[in-house]
This record gives structure tokens, sequence and C-alpha cells, in this order.
């Protein structure tokens, strides 16, 4: 029901507002047009190549983010050492990483560099806050009940970072899209969806344009959707785990 309001909305100002194809297509228009390049072994091929791009990036954002979060955490020396690189990172614009890193990087890769590079500070954050934020209770029973090292990790460390990893997650899966597909903007990589964007604001053909746009978010909602399904049984474990 809300996106049936919100695209009679859209209808609405393209037929009656705009009137104006060139500058808001009409969400039937667009849908179609979307039908037609899905039709299209190039429109998969572009798609298949950003999404391996992007999801390349969160997954070395992800292992790198958990690596330096643990560090860290438990180092205040390094901490304080590090701390200057995630200011860095938070406060320089997206384009100026990607206008800079086209000088050193190829245009393929960059788009996961600069999904790697957004997706990062915010798992090292957040992975490095839940350590913190372990109940120090916690971790005395289980000095006194002589947990594993191995025990400790399923039944403490794990359960109760896990929500603030998780938290992470919603945080930047939606924003490596964005700065993904910026990258490839900037960039036009060979068979990208940021390209196709380019030729499309280029030549302007705005349907295309929002048929591109439509695709991104599709693929970013259901990248969300399936990376929180897996998470569901390990959500589950953890619950049981901090209730031993």
């Amino acid at each position: 029901g809300i996106a049936l309001f919100w695209l009679t909305l859209w209808w609405l100002a393209a037929t009656f507002g705009v009137k104006q194809e060139l500058l808001l297509p009409s969400p039937i228009r667009v849908l179609t047009r979307l039908g037609e390049l899905a039709s299209q072994g190039e429109f998969w091929i572009a798609t298949w190549t950003s999404l391996c791009r992007i999801f390349g990036g969160i997954l070395i954002a992800t292992g790198l983010g958990i690596l330096c979060g643990i560090l860290t955490a438990h180092s205040r020396a390094l901490r304080e050492l590090l701390s200057p690189i995630l200011a860095i990172i938070k406060a320089t614009p997206v384009a100026s990483f990607i206008i800079l890193a086209l000088v050193w990087i190829s245009r393929g890769k960059l788009p996961v560099f600069i999904a790697a590079l957004m997706v990062l500070p915010i798992i090292w954050t957040n992975i490095e806050q839940g350590i913190r934020q372990i109940d120090p209770q916690l971790l005395e029973m289980a000095k006194v009940f002589r947990f594993s090292p191995s025990k400790r990790l399923l039944h403490i460390t794990i359960p109760s970072v896990l929500p603030y990893f998780v938290a992470a997650c919603k945080t930047s899966l939606g924003l490596a899209w964005k700065a993904g597909i910026a990258a490839e903007v900037l960039s036009t990589p060979k068979n990208s969806i940021g390209k196709e964007l380019f030729e499309s604001k280029t030549f302007m053909e705005t349907t295309d344009l929002f048929a591109w746009t439509v695709t991104v978010i599709l693929l970013s909602i259901c990248m969300e959707k399936l990376f929180f399904l897996l998470l569901r049984l390990p959500l589950k474990k953890s619950h049981t785990g901090g209730n031993l």
C-alpha cells in the first residue's frame, strides 16, 4: 500500500505536473524500460559486475573492520595511533576519495576500494565499542567457571558484540552501494551500472537514468534482505548463548 501510494504520487507528478518525459518520466514508462533492459544480456553483465565489485568491497571492509576493532579495543595506544585515520575517512567527501584514488587505482578496482573505504570505519568503530561494552560481570563469571577461550568467545563475546555488528551492517550496506555506484559513475569502468548511469545522463536518456536507478535501489534492498536472512541463525544462537 505504501509503495502504491508513492508510485501514484510519482505518476500524478509526471502526468499532470511536469508533463515532460525528458524531466520526469512516468513510473509505467520507467518500469517498461526496465523490462526492456532486463531482456538484454548487457544489462545482466553490468548488474552482476557492479554487484560483485560492491559486495567484494563490503567483504574486505567487514573482515578488516572486525580485525581492527578487536585490536583497538584491547590496545589504547593502537586506538590513539589509528584514530586520525578514522577521522580522515569520516570527514573527507566521497568524491574527493574517488578523484584521488583514480591516480593510483584502476577503474575496475576503484568501486571495490571506495565501497570498502566507506564501510570500514562503521564496522571498525562498532566492533570496538561492542567489545568495550561487554559486561564485566560476565567476564568475571567466565573466570570463576573457568571458561575456555572458545567458550568465552561463543557465549559471551559474540552475543555481546553481535547487536553492534548488525547495527553497523544496517548502516553500511546502503552506504556501500551509494559510494560504489558513485565511484563507477566518475570512473566509468567497463560493464558497470555507473557507466550506464553516466551515459544516460550524457545523452539525456532520462527514462534509462531512472530505470538504472531503480535497479540500484532494488539490488541494495535485495542484498540487505538476503544478508539479514542469513544472519538470523547466528542471532538465534546468540540469544541462546546470552541466556547461558
